[in-house]
Formats: structure tokens, sequence, C-alpha cells
């Protein structure tokens, strides 16, 4: 059979309609709307299939860290296929995969410098868990199985990865899930339930509650705390002063492993490498995915520790695990053209010169009474509406779905912005623009959610 030749218009529409399954969508949105259909990027803007532009506040999915179109990656990604498409990493190696984890391993932090590569976030966090037990196992502590994580934070959707994602709603169609996880207080201060005034105190105080759950559990169960530097679900929380370093301590005090997921944080989305140096901690592991190449191959991992990998070195040993595309070599030709544009476009000092600049132009929303928070970190925020600003009272399950799906989101669209409308906590805006937008791109995004979210207010 043929390619089928489809008409932008109206075949695509029917075609999607038919056949394409998109994922977290709740398909029936669209039995009488037009499916959006995006057909091509070009730096921070994507189009759709009548030619409109729209700026892309988020990253594709936090994924786009240089962007859209870049001629530079798509040859360093046309030259491996044509060198080499395909091989895998088990017992072999090629030489795009070793070049990748070398240079990752330069670039993370202390002595994090063995990689193991995944295609994606959910299978690196997933990784993560299954090195962990097995490093137990191996070191003659076999009951070390239990993950700690925090309330609302999203790690990914592969059973084990769900399993440590503190988000009920995402969880409940699939259980029972993977046992032995637990969750604990995140780092959203606006909403904090003491020392809301002292972020330094609530910061030693959500640290805290990770010990006590090591202890209550058992310390001799604990292998793993899954931490994001700043946490994405519920609306882009950094940690308080001092949270990450203190949470450090308390792993090295109780021997469990502090597991980095930056799926999301690495890769300049918070103006460093990794959010781990951002934040001034050395985890014993770091998950990640996204922007380590763009988005233009799909591909994340695992960086360890070098005392993770001792007990593998042994003769007869072996981590059990491994997945067909981890290391794909197309994927790590991507990787490495897209550092190399990180490196000579100098992205990471673009985020820092100008992640003041974005704070303060989304700040400019707080004159909106609708507006109760601006958060984030870097090229990473989130804006938390609300009903009432002065008592922060927030809005129904049932007024946030109709506020944010029914209105903001498509209304963002329509004026020209993607970002995310995200209910999972409290209702939010997310903004994660590709990190080669500068202070003409925040005036844009301002602009655009200042209109649709004083027509917002006007609805609540």
């Amino acid at each position: 059979m043929t390619a089928r030749q489809y008409d932008p218009d109206t075949d695509l529409q029917q075609a999607a309609r038919d056949h394409l399954w998109m994922h977290f969508t709740d398909m029936s949105a669209y039995a009488d709307a037009e499916i959006p259909v995006i057909t091509r990027g070009e730096g921070p803007y994507v189009y759709d299939t009548a030619g409109r532009r729209r700026l892309d506040g988020l990253a594709g999915l936090f994924v786009s860290q240089v962007g859209h179109g870049r001629a530079e990656i798509a040859e360093a990604i046309a030259e491996q296929a044509r060198t080499l498409a395909y091989f895998p990493i088990w017992t072999y190696a090629h030489p795009a995969a070793v070049r990748l984890a070398d240079r990752l391993a330069a670039l993370a932090p202390g002595d994090l410098d063995r990689v193991f590569f995944t295609t994606g976030g959910s299978e690196a966090v997933e990784t993560a868990w299954k090195l962990a037990r097995q490093y137990f196992k191996a070191v003659g502590e076999p009951t070390r199985h239990k993950v700690i994580s925090r309330a609302i934070a999203y790690h990914g959707t592969t059973m084990g990865a769900l399993s440590i994602t503190g988000v009920q709603a995402l969880k409940s169609a699939f259980e029972p899930l993977v046992p032995s996880t637990i969750q604990v207080p995140n780092t959203n201060l606006y909403r904090a339930p003491v020392h809301r005034d002292d972020p330094e105190a609530f910061g030693a105080w959500a640290a805290d509650q990770i010990e006590q759950a090591i202890v209550q559990n058992g310390p001799e169960t604990v292998a793993a705390v899954y931490v994001e530097p700043v946490q994405n679900s519920g609306g882009c929380f950094p940690p308080p002063p001092g949270y990450l370093r203190r949470v450090r301590e308390i792993c090295d005090r109780h021997g469990v492993l502090m597991v980095s997921d930056e799926v999301i944080c690495a890769f300049g989305r918070l103006g460093e490498y990794f959010g781990a140096e951002r934040y001034d901690y050395l985890p014993d592991m770091i998950t990640f995915a996204k922007g380590v190449t763009s988005g233009y191959v799909p591909m994340g991992g695992v960086i360890a520790r070098e005392h993770l990998m001792a007990p593998f070195r042994e003769p007869g040993s072996m981590f059990s695990h491994g997945i067909t595309f981890g290391g794909h070599p197309v994927a790590a030709a991507a990787a490495l053209a897209n550092l190399d544009v990180i490196e000579s476009e100098g992205l990471l000092e673009n985020v820092r010169r100008n992640a003041p600049v974005f704070r303060a132009t989304l700040e400019k929303l707080y004159d909106l009474p609708i507006v109760g928070d601006v958060r984030g970190d870097g090229y990473f925020y989130g804006i938390e509406l609300v009903k009432d600003r002065d008592t922060r009272e927030t809005f129904t399950d049932e007024e946030a779905a109709r506020l944010l799906r029914g209105f903001v989101s498509p209304a963002l669209y329509d004026a020209g912005l993607i970002c995310r409308a995200d209910d999972r906590g409290d209702p939010v805006v997310q903004l994660s623009p590709p990190l080669i937008c500068g202070p003409e791109h925040f005036e844009e995004m301002e602009a655009i959610l200042r209109t649709v979210l004083i027509e917002a207010a006007r609805r609540v």
C-alpha cells in the first residue's frame, strides 16, 4: 500500500479522530472541536496546519532547550543514521554512546560518572529504583527496597515510576501498584502548613519529614529518596534554602540513596547543566531525559556515583536490566550535537542572565486578583490561580477543571501561547520556554497571559 497523501485541513483531522490515541487527553473534548495539529517549528515558535504561529512557552513538554528547527542537530542525526543507525549496548559499545557517556560524566557534579542510558524519563526513574534495590542486595542489605518521594510529585508512567509518583489521580486506575513507596510533604511554601513566613525554617521542617518517614518505616528497609530540584507537578516548587543539603545529610545518616530526578531540571533549565549544581548538593544518582537531546530524538538515563558501580565489577556480576533502544546511536548523536549548541551559544549563561527578567515580567501579573503566587527558578515557572488572593482560597476540583481545561488552556492556545494549565494540585499555569528565549519573548508571554487571565477572573 502506497503512503497516503493528506490534505492538512480535512484528511489529517479525520485520520487523527479515527486512529490517533493522544496521551493524557480527554478524547471526548475533540468530538466537535478541531484537534490542534502542529506541522513545523522554528526557534521558539511552532506553526499549525493553517500556518498560525504560536510561542512555545512550554518547550514542547519541558524539552526543547535549543528551540525548533536546528539544522546542525538534524545533520548530526542524518550522518549517524548513514553510518550506524542502530546497534545495542548489550555487551557491545558504539562510539556515539561512549562519547556521550564520557561527556555527561565530565559535566555531572562530583563522582557521578557512570551513565546508564534509557529512552525516556519514566524508564530512567524506574532504572534508578531497580539499581538501588539490586545494589543493596549486592552489598548485603537486602531488606532495603522502599522509596520515599514527595506529595503531588510526578515521576513517570511505567508501573514502578508511577508507584513513586505522588499524584493519586494518576494512580488509581492502575492499582495495585508496586508496593513500598511512601509520600512526604513537598516544598510548596505558598501552601505551607507551618513556617509560611520563614522559608528556611519551612525547609528544615520539610526535610525532617523525610527523616521521620525513614525512621518510622525502618532505615534498614529504605533504599532511596527521590527529589526534583524544582518540583514540577503542583506548579514549580523551588527548594527552600538549605533543604536539599539537609536531605543529603539525612540520607547519609541513615544509609539511604538520594536520587535527583532531573528529567525536567537538567541541561540548562535552571541555568546549570544539573539542578544539583544549582542548589549545591551531591546526589547518588541523577535521572535525566527531555533536554539532553532537546527532543530531536528520545533519550534518557541515569548518572550514578562510582560506588554504586563497585559491586557490579565483581566477576560474574551484572546489573540485571537493559533496554533495547537505550543509548541508541542516533539519539546519542543528537544529544552530542544538542550539547554543542548549548555550549557554543552560551545558553546556560543566557538563562542565568535573563532568569531575573523572566521572574520580574511574570510578577507583573500580581496586579490581577486571580494570580495568587508566581514561583519557580531559571526558565521554569508556575503561576497559581486563586479565587481569593487575601485568603488564598483555591478552586474546587470542578471549578478548576472548568476554568483551566474549559477556558484558560484553549484561550491561551488561541491567543498564540502554548503553556500548561495544570490542576494536579492547586490550579496553575506553567511556563518553561526554550533556553534561547529572551526579554522580548517574556513580554509576549505576559501580554497573552494578562489578556486571558483578565477574562478568566471575570468568569470566576
